[in-house]
């Protein structure tokens, strides 16, 4: 009893892989037909029946690794449309340059060893991937390189349908050949054959369904050709049939087909090959995303990658092409019922049913319905790639899309995937420079450290806490971030002249670049212009060395940890400088008191005065300019340089804090005699002569006050001229 229920279970699920391996299988069958006549074209129509054979030991041994080794143990693989595209290109490509070279040269052996070598090639590169877990790295290949690599595999399934149905290449210089009845007859059948298949198969999806279509349109052809008039015999004649090949298969590793292969002609096939490659590994690991979403299954890639690596090269050695894992038969026998390893079993047994079979049954099928499949076939991956792709895809990705369709058909694959990927990056790159590298601004009066302060330390920063400006950065900073991000704070300086202490706030940054570190370098430059400090916030040990490269952080850029401790300190700062102020101020007041006898005039002419501050040696004034104002030095000491005989520049006084320099200009209006220029760091108030003006007609005693000091001064510093004169005169 228990024997019998445990049986039972397994039967079933037998019957149901089996059930669904052949549903599967039927859909092999018929795209492997339909990818034998597309490899198998034109010089190399006479050598189909090794295409067949070819086409169904790739299917065979291809589906049985798979089938063994797959982490989906449902799946169900063999060559793919788009690896079937790619190989013929390749093959056609060989076959081009050996006649190009000698017309009566064989090609059966060169292309089958062809074929060989590119499995080969192209699985020992999936096992590499696999192996060293760089399969993932083709998903960082831009969307639209592969988009627009897959659009051109499907215009190129296309081009190859018309040259199996008409036996011509779609080229310009092939056009009058396109012109007769019998070849416009043939392309409109195919082209009616792929609009039943897309108004009928494409939306139901049924397993029997695309073989159905594919024998009522052999009746029809059969049934119009007997109505018309027109005998088997005659319609092979006129190429409408095929001739009904044997099977025959050959492994062309011997010494003398090695011997006289065309080595010279391999460097202008690299790139076809690279195309086998790339679409392999590609369809890999699409398909089997594909498949993971479709069946809500987890595969490993790296475990699907290495056994399709194997399984490309056992079929590469039987002379075999590329093939992966079949989106289509794989949901179909999942779908079917299909869950373990026997249903790809199957499928690998009727691949091998049929090098018997399929023979005979391409002798019976007109070209243009196995044409009209591969025209739907490359309509379909067409119309998935450049139609709707449209909605997925911003102008400028689907512009470079369709410029990466165009250059591989014209030129090939290799350029058109380099190509694909300049575009791709450069799309990137200014894609990525519109991200704002701001975040968000802030400034110390509205955002301030969590430190508790009093009450006046609180009003002076409510009133000065302008001058700090805070930005918070995020995203990768590169060349073109960077730059934008340089121009707002140019912008933001100019909109904030009170601004001294600057805070970068890098705390959501993920990296930078060199390029990126110049801008920073600009930033530093005109920060140091306008007198403004820089404070780095958050800053990683790789930002912190890439900045340290380009010497941004030197003196005039502080760093610290924490945001709060940065605001903390850029406050403390501020508020020691207000103190300061306010002592300065006080002291300017007390002299200017002491000066004319009033508090209230000294609060007016300071208020008429404008503070300045300058450097050690910084030139003040010149001799000649013109005496448009006099300076009050509060703190500092500035000498008057006059030029010597010798060429020399001669100090001939210099003045302290609490003294003045310029009066008599100020009065007399005549041009400077001498240049004034700052012995040490300075602080002086500025009396210009339009204040002086005003100052006399709006507050007259103050005036008269003024006048009444610079004659003071004046007269004292003629008493000391005096007193030196007649010192040297001993």
């Amino acid at each position: 009893m228990s024997r019998s229920i445990y049986f039972g279970p397994r039967a079933r699920r037998a019957v149901n892989d089996v059930l669904g391996g052949s549903a599967a299988s039927v859909l092999g069958i018929t795209f492997g037909l339909s990818y034998a006549l597309l490899i198998f074209a034109g010089p190399l129509s006479p050598y189909m029946s090794y295409g067949i054979a070819a086409t169904f030991i790739s299917s065979a041994v291809i589906a049985t690794t798979i089938a063994l080794g797959s982490s989906l143990s449902f799946a169900v693989a063999g060559p793919d449309s788009s690896t079937a595209a790619v190989t013929g290109i390749l093959a056609a490509s060989l076959v081009e340059r050996i006649i190009a070279a000698d017309p009566s040269a064989p090609l059966l052996t060169p292309v089958l060893i062809t074929l060989g070598l590119s499995t080969i090639v192209t699985g020992m590169v999936l096992c590499g991937l696999g192996l060293t877990r760089m399969g993932r790295a083709i998903r960082y290949v831009p969307y639209p390189v592969v988009g627009g690599f897959l659009g051109a595999t499907g215009l190129l399934i296309v081009l190859g349908a018309i040259r199996v149905i008409t036996d011509h290449p779609m080229k310009f210089s092939s056009l009058p050949q396109f012109a007769n009845i019998v070849t416009i007859s043939e392309l409109a059948a195919a082209c009616a054959m792929a609009l039943v298949l897309y108004l009928t198969w494409h939306r139901s999806r049924g397993p029997f369904g695309l073989p159905i279509i594919l024998i009522g349109g052999v009746i029809v052809a059969h049934l119009a050709f007997w109505i018309i008039g027109i005998s088997p015999e005659q319609a092979r004649a006129t190429g409408s049939f095929g001739p009904p090949p044997p099977s025959a298969f050959m492994l062309p590793w011997h010494a003398d087909a090695l011997a006289h292969y065309p080595w010279t002609a391999m460097p202008d096939l690299l790139g076809n090959l690279i195309a086998v490659v790339f679409v392999a590994a590609a369809s890999t690991l699409f398909n089997t995303t594909g498949i993971e979403i479709a069946a809500h299954r987890e595969a490993n890639l790296e475990r699907e990658l290495n056994v399709t690596g194997f399984a490309n090269i056992l079929a590469g050695a039987l002379a075999g092409y590329a093939g992966c894992i079949s989106v289509s038969r794989t949901i179909l026998n999942f779908s079917s019922g299909g869950r373990g390893r026997l249903s790809g079993l199957t499928a690998a047994a009727v691949s091998l049913l049929m090098l018997a079979i399929a023979p005979e049954l391409l002798g019976y099928m007109p070209k243009f319905v196995l044409g009209g499949l591969l025209l739907y076939l490359g309509a379909d991956q067409l119309h998935k790639w450049i139609i709707e792709s449209r909605k997925r895809l911003t102008r400028t990705e689907y512009a470079s899309l369709l410029v990466i369709i165009v250059i591989i058909v014209q030129w090939g694959f290799v350029p058109g995937i380099l190509i694909g990927i300049i575009i791709g990056c450069a799309t990137f790159a200014f894609s990525a420079a519109r991200i704002e590298a701001i975040k968000f601004i802030f400034d110390g009066s509205e955002y301030r450290s969590s430190l508790d302060r009093s009450r006046d330390d609180q009003e002076v920063l409510l009133a000065h806490g302008g001058k700090i400006q805070g930005l918070n950065l995020q995203s990768y900073l590169f060349f073109g971030s960077a730059n934008r991000l340089y121009q707002h704070v140019k912008a933001l300086l100019q909109e904030q002249p009170e601004c001294r202490y600057l805070l970068f706030d890098f705390k959501l940054v993920t990296g930078i670049d060199s390029s990126a570190a110049h801008s920073f370098a600009q930033i530093k430059r005109s920060a140091h212009d306008l007198g403004v400090h820089l404070v780095l916030v958050h800053l990683s040990a790789s930002t912190a060395k890439v900045l340290r490269s380009s010497d941004f952080i030197t003196d005039g850029v502080t760093t610290i940890d924490e945001l709060d401790h940065a605001l903390e300190w850029c406050e403390n700062e501020i508020i020691m400088q207000h103190q300061g102020l306010a002592q300065e101020a006080a002291n300017l007041r007390d002299w200017f008191t002491e000066i004319l006898d009033s508090e209230d005039d000294a609060d007016e002419l300071i208020r008429r005065c404008q503070r300045i501050e300058v450097d050690t040696a910084e030139i003040i004034v010149r001799a000649g300019d013109a005496a448009d104002s006099m300076h009050f030095i509060l703190d500092g000491r500035v000498g008057i340089m006059v030029p010597a005989d010798d060429g020399r520049i001669t100090r001939v006084r210099s003045l302290g804090r609490y003294t003045t320099i310029g009066e008599m200009g100020l009065v007399s209006h005549a041009p400077r005699s001498a240049t004034i220029q700052a012995e040490i760091a300075s602080v002086l108030y500025v009396l210009n002569k339009h204040q002086f003006e005003a100052i006399k007609a709006d507050a007259p005693e103050l005036g008269q006050k003024l006048l009444t000091y610079f004659v003071s001064v004046m007269a004292e510093r003629l008493s000391f001229a005096n007193r030196t004169i007649a010192v040297l005169r001993r």
